[in-house]
């Protein structure tokens, strides 16, 4: 008899799973989505930061356009931005871009746009105080905000920031429309090559993003509660 389920497509292409063609070729597969998570995030972490500070402005000239781009950003489908990116990079350019840049860029702008409501949310959760004692000292209101206020901030936008690091593993699966050979796109490929396994290969790869994705929400988790420790000392 026949086991329900045999999991030897996955032992037999767990090369091309993990790093696709590499080094023959480009990378790809598991190391493609983090790659690509990695430098998103990265970037978005600038971005968010930035739009977050500007949507805090006290100009009203500098604030209304930024919470309109953010606010536009936000309520846009994921892929829409990456459709957005994927035909008006190479236009605003004027050369060809690689796909995996325009989904760093896509990603980065849909990401930059919520993490900086983190940084807003962290900022706003320090008290009045603390920005009037800084200018109290004589400092002026940016390096209160650069040297006061801001790195207490950040250290309760860091729970916060794995979580949007995990929405963004996850979000990387829409690579694949674009053609770019990250996890998802690679189980299809194997998939349509063996026309045989669709089932184990899929939970395989539900498997995969569970483990990563479960990895670092207990790291959020964790570092949550250490937080909340340090808080009450």
């Amino acid at each position: 008899m026949e086991p329900f389920l045999d999991f030897h497509v996955i032992a037999d292409n767990i090369t091309y799973f993990m790093i696709g063609r590499y080094p023959n070729g480009p990378l790809g597969g598991f190391a493609l989505t983090i790659w690509l998570a990695v430098v998103s995030c990265v970037l978005s972490l600038f971005g968010g930061l930035v739009l977050g500070l500007l949507s805090i402005s006290r100009q009203r000239l500098i604030r209304i356009p930024v919470m309109v781009f953010i606010n536009t950003v936000r309520g846009l489908p994921l892929l829409m931005v990456i459709f957005w990116m994927y035909f008006l990079l190479p236009l605003i350019l004027g050369k060809t871009t690689p796909e995996s840049e325009t989904v760093i860029m896509g990603l980065t702008l849909f990401t930059s746009a919520y993490m900086s409501q983190i940084v807003r949310a962290g900022i706003e959760g320090i008290p009045k105080g603390q920005t009037e004692a800084a200018l109290s000292t004589g400092l002026k209101p940016w390096q209160a905000m650069l040297y006061i206020v801001l790195p207490q901030g950040l250290r309760n936008m860091i729970p916060s920031f794995v979580n949007q690091f995990v929405s963004l593993i996850k979000d990387t699966s829409l690579a694949f429309i674009v053609g770019v050979s990250e996890l998802t796109h690679v189980a299809t490929q194997i998939n349509n090559r063996t026309m045989a396994y669709p089932t184990e290969i899929f939970i395989f790869i539900a498997a995969v993003y569970f483990v990563i994705c479960y990895a670092f929400t207990s790291l959020s988790r964790l570092l949550e509660r250490k937080l909340a420790w340090n808080k009450s000392m």
